[in-house]
């Protein structure tokens, strides 16, 4: 337990991408795990084999509605938002309503309840910018009405509901801005850079670079980031953010994608479409607050966190078996002890 006692812990968004990864973090560490999720983009398969832990819960809900006070968690974990263009953009309201009401509801249930809760933000509240690298203290340079502002002012304002509890309602409140972080668990068809040059790459199809493949991105390995959370979550009340967790290696879209090509064995063919509206230029985090106040910094190099995804879509990419279920209805959740 690194020191920690065993404490009931809600992660929405637990079944998505970064969700699963952190239940499953959260569960080695020994603490009981209520995995929320409405599943518009997370995924039943990423914590099947998760059901059989009997510290382990489902609570099918969304955010946006008000929470149940009989969940009574010690810590929160807010990771629910659909967090690719594709799948934020199909539902702007939603996603707007994800990141404002969600956050809304779960500081509330934070409040009752006397937990600490972590806002898993996103280095889109920087917009495309025209600072680099950004630091924390940059304000962005966001499109307010843009195609992607649903996600980027939503992840902004609900920055400002966590200070403003933490400020005014004494909740302890911990914000993290989340660059470009890959890894297993990511969705096949989450159309984000990594995931979708691996599919391409092992599918035999061209790559698809937006633009001219000159714009770069900081890639984070997801254990790195999961490290970051949990140090954000467990540090001192006095720290709590926002602070960037990201890669500390800027590489360019064609860079990624030679070297998915290369680690694929698959030979370099590209299909160069329009950059999409707002699509940042350049990303490279500043991450000085997260060295001195949380001791973190990447660890896991690019080459071999592309080989440990790659490995994880060869496998997901294989005939689908059956989908087992969880064995929770909608809207339950298992009954809890104390």
């Amino acid at each position: 337990m690194n020191g920690l006692e065993r404490q009931r812990v809600l992660v929405a968004g637990g079944a998505g991408f970064l969700g699963a990864n952190l239940c499953r973090r959260l569960l080695r560490e020994g603490h009981e795990v209520i995995c929320l999720d409405n599943f518009l983009t997370g995924k039943q398969s990423n914590i099947d084999d998760l059901a059989d832990d009997p510290a382990f819960t489902l609570l099918r809900h969304d955010v946006i509605e008000p929470m149940d006070e009989g969940i009574r968690p010690a810590r929160i974990y807010n990771l629910a938002c659909a967090a690719s263009p594709k799948h934020y953009q199909a539902d702007p309201v939603h996603t707007l309503r994800t990141c404002v009401d969600g956050a809304y509801n779960l500081l509330e249930l934070a409040r009752r309840c006397g937990a600490r809760i972590l806002q898993a933000s996103t280095s889109e509240v920087y917009g495309d910018p025209d600072v680099h690298p950004q630091p924390e203290s940059y304000r962005g340079k966001v499109n307010i009405v843009g195609i992607r502002s649903c996600y980027d002012e939503g992840k902004r304002c609900a920055e400002t509901l966590f200070a403003d509890y933490g400020r005014c309602k004494g909740v302890q409140v911990k914000i993290a801005r989340i660059f470009n972080t890959y890894g297993p668990y990511m969705a096949a068809d989450d159309g984000r850079v990594v995931s979708n040059f691996i599919v391409q790459a092992l599918s035999g199809s061209k790559l698809t670079i937006y633009g001219d493949g000159s714009q770069t991105r900081a890639l984070c390995y997801v254990d790195d980031l999961i490290d970051g959370l949990v140090g954000l979550m467990n540090g001192p009340d006095t720290f709590q953010g926002p602070v960037n967790l990201g890669g500390a290696q800027e590489v360019t879209i064609q860079e990624i994608a030679r070297h998915i090509c290369a680690l694929t064995g698959t030979e370099p063919r590209f299909e160069y479409l329009p950059l999409p509206p707002d699509d940042p230029v350049q990303r490279l985090p500043v991450t000085t607050l997260a060295e001195r106040h949380l001791g973190w910094r990447p660890k896991v190099g690019l080459e071999q966190g592309l080989q440990r995804t790659i490995a994880y879509f060869r496998d997901r990419l294989k005939p689908a078996r059956r989908e087992q279920s969880c064995g929770i209805a909608p809207g339950g959740y298992k009954a809890f002890s104390g």
